[in-house]
């Protein structure tokens, strides 16, 4: 490489960047109503997408779907969030489930 050349980083995917706004402007919100925090794993979907599960102070729960892997992680960055590995653990049992969770649950597990 000569004096003259200068080596410039690579630009951001603009697009993407704007995914991920979108996306921890909703993880955020959701952070707001429920306790003002809030801890996320962010997860494959298979080849196509990926799930950020989203846990509140409070044990209320949610998700959003991001295009990649990248999009997500950035997301939940943006929002704030504190990312785990994996959803087990005292993350798991902060989580709150209502009766609609509890049915449908059981709806699967007697084939309905």
């Amino acid at each position: 490489m000569s004096s003259a050349e200068t080596v410039t980083p690579a630009k951001p995917d603009a697009r993407a960047e704007r995914r991920a706004k979108r996306i921890a402007k909703n993880l955020s919100g959701f952070a707001a109503r429920h306790g003002g925090s809030a801890d996320g794993v962010v997860e494959y979907v298979g080849r196509t997408a990926t799930r950020i599960v989203v846990v509140g102070a409070d044990g209320a729960w949610g998700d959003q779907v991001a295009p990649t892997y990248a999009v997500g992680l950035r997301a939940a960055e943006l929002a704030g969030l504190t990312v785990h590995d994996s959803f087990e653990g005292e993350l798991g049992l902060r989580v709150r489930t209502s009766a609609y969770e509890w049915k449908r649950m059981a709806g699967i597990q007697l084939g309905g």
